[in-house]
This record gives C-alpha cells, structure tokens and sequence, in this order.
C-alpha cells in the first residue's frame, strides 16, 4: 500500500498543489483522492481564517476529513489517526491512490507512523484543568518540565491546551508525554513526503497578505456565527490563528488594526513550529512553492511508487535498515 504526503507551514500552496497533482495522476490513469491533514479544517465553518479550499475548488477531485466535527468538539491527534487511517485504507479498496495534506506534522506522524497514542482521561482532565485555573502560564509549564523536560522543550507554555495534555498523559500512564513520540517504522510502503517550503521574507509577506485578505472576506462575520455556537468555550478550535483575535475585535478589545497584526504574529509563530518540526524529516523531498516542476516531481514518484515490485522493495529495505 503506497501514501503520498504533501506537507508544509501555512500558506506555502500546499492545497492547490494537491489538487494539480492529483489532476495530473487522473490524466496517467491513477485515481487519486486527497485526506486534509489540517488539524483546523476539520471544524465546520471554519473556512476563511483556516483558508480551507472552497467547494468549487475542490469539485474536481474528492476531498476527506473537511468539516468533520463542530467547534465545541474536541480534535485529537489520536481521533485523527483513527479517522485518517480508515478513510485511506477505504481509498486503497477502492484502487484510488491517496494523497494526505497539510501543515499539522503530529497529526501525519500519527498516521504514519506506527506509534501507541495514549487515551485520555475526563475525570484527570477536569482536575488538571481546575488545577490550572489557579496557576499561571509558567508555573503550569514548570509543573510539566518536573515530569517531562523534553516536551516542555517543545512546547510553548502559553499553549495551555496542549501543556495540560502532556500532564493529563503522564498522570494517565506513568510514562512522559514526550516518549509516545518516538518515530517508527512508517505503516505506509512506501510512503513519499513532500515538504513545501519558501524564503522566509516571502512567506512572511504572504501571511501579512492573507490575514488582510481574511478579514476583506469575512472573517469578523464567520467568528460572529460561530461564537453563537460556542466557539469562545470550544477545547481546540478556539486555538486557530485569527479565531482569538477576531473574538477580541468583536468584544471591543482591540481595533481591526491590532486584531489583523496580531494574527500576523501569532501566524508567524505558527510557521517557525511547523518549519522545524518538517526539518525532523530527513529524507523528505523539499520542493520550493511555485517551481513548476513540483507536479511532476510528485507525479513521477507516485508512479515509481505504484510500479510492480515496488512495495517489496520498500519492506525489504525498511527490515534491512
């Protein structure tokens, strides 16, 4: 069974991309489908500050694991896995070749990899997040770095969220968070990683543009709407860049100004995370955005890939190393 991976930071074109290529894969006689690998996108209605791709772009070729859940709901990378997994495997029944992308790098490594994803807890959970309350930002990521200095290396203490998450973790099971991430042998032989990446000033130009282009389109009328549905209380989907900041615009905290610059920073950090966590693969095919030879590139790969042999070769070569 063969994947494709087209991963990346935020606004290096990596949706569009897919969809050339697997308009390109059509045209060689391989049905090709596309898994978003985008921890956001998978919230319904939230579009404009995800920069989902919009149902006319994405009519020509089938697009899973958009709009799956509602904001008051929890994405995990475990219901992911479980999520993904079964709708690539359904895809490979059907003789359609699958192509995953998007900027949440633990979420692919949870598909890819095989790696045990500890449960949760809901009793631990409330304790810890009532604990919390009373604690702030770096006393709470102290507490993580006394259990697991390795992910409190990692992660960012005003992300309460996911600090909370590797508590909850080693509470659940003894073990530290940071031990569940050990990478492994990928499930998927072979499986092709594209990494998009671009020159840093460009990109930074490119976010500043887009967190403008968000609210011209409506993004203050999008977080309205999904305020009423509780997004302000939602346990992930408040976390997307520009959500936040938009709330704070509608409750007179901040002007238009301040909420778009904030965005643009918050975006920025988001970038620089992702860029280091994609560096961690090594043998992942950088392509540059634009280079129009990136279609190709992929399609041939593909090809390769899906030649007769081609799985042997790969696990043979993953029991060798």
């Amino acid at each position: 069974m063969t994947l494709t991976v087209i991963g990346g930071a935020t606004a290096t074109g990596k949706s569009a991309l897919a969809v050339d290529v697997a308009l390109a894969l059509r045209e060689q006689g391989i049905p090709s489908e596309i898994v978003n690998a985008d921890a956001m996108q998978v919230y319904r209605g939230m579009d404009i500050g995800t920069a989902k791709i919009t149902s006319l772009e994405r009519s020509d070729v089938p697009h899973h694991l958009l709009d799956e859940l509602d904001v008051t709901e929890e994405s995990t990378a475990a219901w992911y896995r479980e999520r993904a997994r079964a709708v690539i495997t359904e895809m490979q029944r059907r003789g359609v070749h699958p192509i995953m992308v998007g900027g949440s790098g633990f979420y692919i490594e949870a598909v890819i990899r095989r790696q045990s994803m500890p449960g949760t807890d809901p009793s631990i959970r409330s304790r810890l997040e009532l604990q919390a309350l009373r604690l702030s930002d770096e006393q709470l990521h102290q507490r993580l770095h006394a259990v697991d200095p390795i992910a409190a290396g990692r992660i960012d203490q005003r992300n309460r969220r996911r600090v909370i998450r590797a508590i909850e973790v080693y509470d659940l099971t003894g073990r530290p968070f940071s031990s569940f991430r050990a990478e492994t042998a990928a499930l998927w032989q072979p499986t092709s990683l594209f990494v998009l990446e671009d020159d840093r000033a460009v990109l930074n130009t490119r976010i500043a543009e887009r967190a403008r282009a968000m609210w011209r389109d409506g993004m203050l009328d999008e977080v309205r709407a999904l305020e009423r549905l509780g997004l302000a209380s939602s346990p992930t989907a408040i976390h997307a860049t520009g959500y936040r900041e938009a709330l704070d615009q509608l409750h007179g905290a901040c002007s238009e100004a301040q909420a778009i610059s904030a965005t643009v920073l918050a975006t920025t950090r988001l970038v620089k995370k992702q860029r280091t966590w994609f560096r961690r693969y090594h043998d992942a095919v950088r392509l540059q955005t634009g280079d129009p030879r990136n279609i190709q590139r992929i399609v041939d790969a593909v090809v390769d890939d899906l030649a007769p042999g081609a799985d042997a070769l790969a696990d043979h070569e993953t029991e060798r190393r």
